[in-house]
């Protein structure tokens, strides 16, 4: 069976004001980007670690693959109605266990403003599109 693909480009600007409510002088925030479809992870992504500061600036683009139709032989739309990306903020630590500081999900079944922006951007292929999002804890 012979897919096609498209891209979809996800850029991580920066994080501010949420990562000041931590009792630390510094934190080591990254980010990882999920690309989701129907709830199961199927590509992931990582920014660069931020060295102590509580307002990193990533600046960081991430291509994802995307196949035009699903294996069920839907169409593209279709296909992404389904899809969603998962934005995880963790604090890195070399002795301990990575902490997760914050999450966002933006997709078809996510929050309002969220879904809006994914709707925005289903409905606008090629166009770039950016919006700012708060973090939930």
């Amino acid at each position: 069976m012979m897919m096609s693909s498209t891209i979809l480009v996800v850029a991580v600007l920066r994080e501010n004001r949420v990562l000041q409510y931590f009792c630390v002088m510094f934190l080591d925030p990254y980010v990882k980007v999920y690309l989701t479809y129907n709830g199961q992870r199927i590509a992931k992504k990582k920014t660069h670690i931020k060295k102590r500061t509580l307002n990193p600036v990533f600046n960081e683009s991430f291509i994802f693959d995307l196949p035009t139709t699903d294996p069920t032989g839907a169409a593209a739309s279709n296909f992404l109605a389904g899809v969603s990306l998962e934005f995880v903020v963790l604090d890195w630590d070399q002795m301990t266990k990575n902490e997760i500081v914050g999450h966002l999900e933006i997709g078809a079944g996510s929050g309002d403003a969220e879904r809006a922006h994914w709707l925005e951007v289903v409905s606008c292929p090629r166009k770039q599109i950016a919006s700012w999002h708060k973090l939930n804890e």
